[in-house]
């Protein structure tokens, strides 16, 4: 590495002890703790370069620090669901009938999404889909928030109203 530690990575040295002892208590496991302190530390240093204004070090610290024991703890949890399933458990793939009901339910919600007007659809699709904020949606779709809270309001109500409805 070449040129002089940052301030980031000082301040991240000074707190290393008290992050680990935080990591531990939040994920349980001494093992995962030190592998997120350490991989806080590189991510630091790939921030180095790159960063802009960090007005509160500690804060962005423990910030960076935590998200990276959330996705190991998240990988922990995917890699553990990739076994072989256990034959000695009943099935638990849905049956027929059951995957005909929610593939005529999900021609009912279609149909209703079809029938709103199209930034109504829009506002709901990318709320619910995308993940977009309100905020958001009102700049793609040129019109203010309490707007956007309209139109997915007008379109929740008009799914929930034809999904409940008797089939037409």
């Amino acid at each position: 590495m070449s040129g002089p530690p940052s301030r980031l990575i000082d301040s991240f040295l000074g707190l290393y002890d008290e992050l680990a002892r935080h990591l531990r208590r939040r994920t349980s496991s001494g093992e995962r703790a030190e592998d997120a302190v350490q991989d806080t530390y590189l991510r630091l240093l790939d921030a180095r370069s790159s960063q802009g204004e960090i007005r509160d070090e500690r804060a962005f610290i423990y910030r960076v620090a935590g998200n990276l024991a959330i996705d190991a703890a998240r990988r922990d949890q995917r890699s553990a669901g990739d076994g072989e399933p256990d034959p000695s458990l009943p099935d638990q793939a849905p049956g027929p009938e059951h995957q005909a009901l929610a593939h005529d339910r999900l021609r009912q919600l279609d149909r209703a999404l079809r029938e709103l007007p199209p930034k109504a659809r829009l506002a709901l699709l990318l709320f619910r889909v995308e993940g977009l904020s309100h905020a958001q949606i009102a700049r793609r779709l040129a019109v203010s928030e309490s707007m956007v809270a309209k139109y997915i309001g007008q379109a929740m109500r008009h799914c929930r109203d034809r999904l409940s409805s008797p089939r037409r």
